[in-house]
């Protein structure tokens, strides 16, 4: 018995030991050129294959860490490389077809797909890298990876893949042109490689280079390609001409007496040159948006603006060195400017044209990253003047006012990497508006540093503002600092940030308010060996407090600098099945809402709180999926009752076509919040609020339906529907508390808000980097102060209400210059 107890024990060491090797045993790959040329259609069958440095024995992450694959779905991927590009090939085994999950989804949309994925690092600064994936039915998907912006799939690239089902699985072809890829000037080369696979109906994600879940970082724990030999950069030239035409109908317009019916015809060019071997030009002149997917607007009961998507490509492709110490907010540039003018003659004349958005008349950027780790970025965009329209009711003549002044906006960042997985940063961003209208400048220095182990990290920033007018300056001042534990399996961090009463981003970034002091902690412990009933499962308790720089009261009382605190725990766990579930319990004490009154100086205390949500997910490998979350709270001075329901639910017909369904219902009751403004006996000005009962319903159907891996057609609809109805209403005194009017709230501020948007959308790529694309859009959006309770019968209301409509056809060419002269030599 002891005999066995001991060949147990060493059996136990043997295979712990041999873990810990794979993950710190450093996997190469040696490059190997040839001369001849490779057909790219997802066979194998070229002799230079046979001979290529070939990368197996892959080891997975997920869902037992550091499990070697089996005979039976064994991997291995090919590298070979010319003066043109890198080439990889790759046999991926199964035991058969039905092991193999594939759904036509179009580029950048993995779905319920098996994939391979290459990873290069081509500074091999384990900070910054290329990836390029492929499905079964040869969809593509790219993306770029750096620290601030994680994996960004909205950057694309042009590159050539096919894929081919085999019998006993699948085989792939890629051809990833140095044009597509940035790296430096060395005339022999080592750049960081991983490889992963994902199997999606086994839940396994396997990796060429082991990865330790437990260790911060993925590209901290790659491989190498190594030997790469006098490659040259080329010269990279794309232009990418485009025509667009549009027939809207806004109907929106039908309370003034028109139906607008509108044809336009534009054209434009986006272009992309090489600057040299590292830093690309990127440009698009006569910028055209409309296609892009409406906003999923909300009612907004909030004090702050509400932060949406940004859906137009220029300004998510490449932008991760422009989101270091996220001081940029992109729809600032012509979608939602900071600033505008209300400036009629008179108070009584009509406003009869507002512009909300600023056309674009150019951006550009210029972003890379040298052989030393230094990354450069510069993004520069012109919005033009906008011009608002009144009437005199007298004379019955209309003028023009400018709202909004010609505006530059521009940022410029320097990135240097560190060894040991670090950087340190200096960002800029700048808004000039021309004539007397004020300008602003950010300035953000960043430092974030990890050890030569990669386990304990400690970072942060410090920013300064400048709010710039006419013989006044205005300068503000913030700070953020964090450290802690990054690897292992418990880690933590504890973290604080400060923004004084003077400090102002928000000209080209995202700020709600300043004047605060938020400080706080994260301490997270992982079980990552499935076991059991689970394979992984995560715990973590996070806590923060807030309080006020300076004081705001009307009386300055510095007792009253606190604003808030809150705790959460959080637990999550996938099971044996695949399926997802987690539970967040979370809470807080009284706290003082300095922003809700509306008015500065004034201040609301509300009550504790509490609340809890349980939610999960099925597995999504199967034809029929479905997710779903439950959440109830309670608190607020008079005693909130809030329950929020969240289903949704997915079926795939076929690879082809899938239905995605998904509902959110929200019941709030007694909720304490701002009603308006009013005078009390005295003739004092009074802030009034409300004990309100508020309801949303929101909807959201996806339809999908894939023709080829070139050719799709989408539909996205939407309706959202809110309404406020306030119960009860008090006076805020100056101690924060609510107390019965002294004169009575006589006015109507029921809410009722529906908004609903159709995007159907027909995409073809006809050629490499070309795309077809048409469009409709319809949006109807209601308001008023008296609703209909029956939600059918509201909906209905909304889609007989006034809509704009949108119908567009887009074409876009992508012409490379190196193809055009290869093509022209040729001839």
């Amino acid at each position: 018995m002891k005999c066995f107890q001991l060949k147990a024990l060493c059996f136990c060491i043997l295979l712990s030991t041999t873990a810990f090797s794979q993950v710190n045993e450093k996997r190469q790959l040696a490059a190997q050129r040839i001369n001849s040329t490779i057909k790219i259609d997802g066979v194998l069958d070229e002799a230079v294959w046979k001979d290529a440095p070939v990368a197996d024995k892959f080891v997975s992450l997920r869902p037992t860490p550091f499990l070697q694959e089996s005979n039976d779905n064994a991997t291995q991927v090919y590298f070979l490389y010319d003066n043109e590009g890198i080439y990889v090939g790759g046999y991926l085994h199964e035991k058969n077809k039905d092991s193999i999950a594939s759904e036509l989804t179009g580029r950048d949309g993995f779905g319920a797909n098996d994939f391979l994925g290459v990873v290069f690092d081509t500074y091999y600064d384990k900070l910054n890298g290329f990836e390029y994936f492929v499905t079964p039915l040869g969809e593509q998907y790219d993306a770029k990876v750096s620290p601030s912006g994680g994996e960004d799939f909205s950057w694309n690239a042009v590159w050539e893949s096919k894929s081919k089902l085999q019998a006993d699985g699948w085989s792939f072809e890629m051809f990833i042109p140095y044009a597509a890829i940035r790296f430096g000037k060395k005339s022999v080369q080592d750049w960081g490689l991983n490889i992963v696979r994902r199997r999606q109906k086994s839940g396994q994600q396997l990796f060429w280079q082991p990865i330790d879940p437990n260790v911060n970082g993925f590209l901290t724990q790659e491989g190498l390609f190594t030997g790469l030999q006098n490659i040259k950069p080329p010269l990279r030239l794309q232009l990418s001409p485009y025509m667009s035409t549009y027939l809207n109908h806004d109907g929106t317009d039908a309370s003034k007496g028109k139906k607008r019916t509108t044809a336009t015809i534009n054209g434009g060019m986006d272009v992309k040159y090489g600057l040299n071997q590292a830093f690309t030009l990127d440009m698009t002149l006569i910028p055209d948006f409309g296609q892009v997917q409406s906003d999923n607007r909300v009612l907004n009961l909030s004090p702050f603006e509400v932060r949406f998507n940004e859906n137009r490509a220029f300004f998510t492709e490449g932008v991760e060195l422009f989101n270091k110490g996220n001081l940029f907010y992109s729809r600032r540039i012509g979608l939602e400017p900071r600033f505008d003018k209300y400036d009629p003659r008179s108070g009584n004349d009509e406003l009869i044209e507002y512009p909300g958005q600023a056309k674009i008349i150019n951006a550009t950027k210029i972003s890379g990253r040298t052989q030393k780790g230094l990354g450069i970025g510069v993004l520069n965009a012109i919005t033009q003047k906008q011009f608002a329209t009144f009437r005199d009711p007298t004379t019955q003549e209309e003028y023009k006012t400018e709202n909004m002044p010609l505006t530059n906006y521009n940022i410029l960042v320097f990135d240097q990497t560190l060894k040991n997985n670090s950087s340190v940063s200096l960002v800029n961003t700048n808004v000039w508006r021309s004539g007397n209208d004020y300008d602003a400048n950010v300035t953000s220095a960043l430092f974030d540093f990890n050890n030569k182990k990669n386990v304990w990290n400690i970072g942060g920033n410090v920013s300064f503002s400048n709010i710039i007018e006419p013989g006044k300056t205005t300068t503000g001042y913030a700070h953020s600092i964090y450290m802690g534990k990054t690897s292992g399996r418990f880690t933590f961090n504890i973290w604080q940030d400060l923004f004084n009463d003077k400090y102002d981003k928000s000209d080209f970034g995202f700020f709600t308010n300043n004047n605060t002091m938020d400080q706080g902690f994260w301490a997270g412990y992982a079980w990552t060996k499935p076991k059991g009933w689970y394979n992984q499962m995560r715990m973590n308790i996070n806590g923060w407090y807030s309080r006020l720089v300076k004081p705001i009261d009307i009386y300055r009382r510095k007792e009253l600098m606190y604003q808030g605190a809150g705790i959460n725990f959080n637990f999550n766990a996938q099971t044996k099945k695949l399926w997802w579930f987690g539970v967040n319990v979370n809470g807080g004490p009284k706290r003082n809402d300095f922003y809700e009154p509306r008015k500065t100086g004034s201040f609301f205390t509300d009550k504790g709180r509490v609340g809890m949500n349980v939610w999960w997910e099925s597995n999504f490998a199967k034809k029929l999926s479905w997710y779903g979350s439950v959440f109830g709270g309670t608190g607020s001075v008079f005693k909130r009752r809030t329950l929020e329901l969240s289903l949704g639910g997915k079926v795939r017909f076929s690879s082809k076509f899938s239905v995605d369904l998904g509902t959110y219902l929200s019941d709030v009751t007694n909720q304490a919040g701002f009603a308006g403004f009013d005078t009390t006996a005295s003739g004092a000005p009074s802030i009034i609020f409300s004990r309100r009962d508020l309801n949303t319903v929101e909807n959201t159907l996806n339809l999908k339906y894939n023709f080829t891996n070139r050719m799709g057609l989408t539909l996205r609809a939407r309706h959202y529907w809110s309404k406020v109805n306030p119960r009860q209403f008090f006076e805020l005194d100056l101690n924060g508390k609510l107390q019965s009017p002294t004169v009575a709230f006589e006015k109507n501020v029921k809410q009722n808000y529906n908004y609903m948007s159709v995007d159907m959308v027909y995409t073809w790529q006809f050629a490499q980097g070309s795309f077809l694309t048409v469009v409709w859009k319809d949006i109807a959006e209601t308001f008023n102060r008296e609703f209909e309770n029956n939600y059918t019968k509201n909906l209905g209301n909304t889609i007989s209400g006034d809509q704009f409509n949108s119908l567009s056809l887009r074409v876009i060419y992508f012409i490379d210059y190196l193809t055009v002269r290869r093509k022209m030599k040729k001839k």
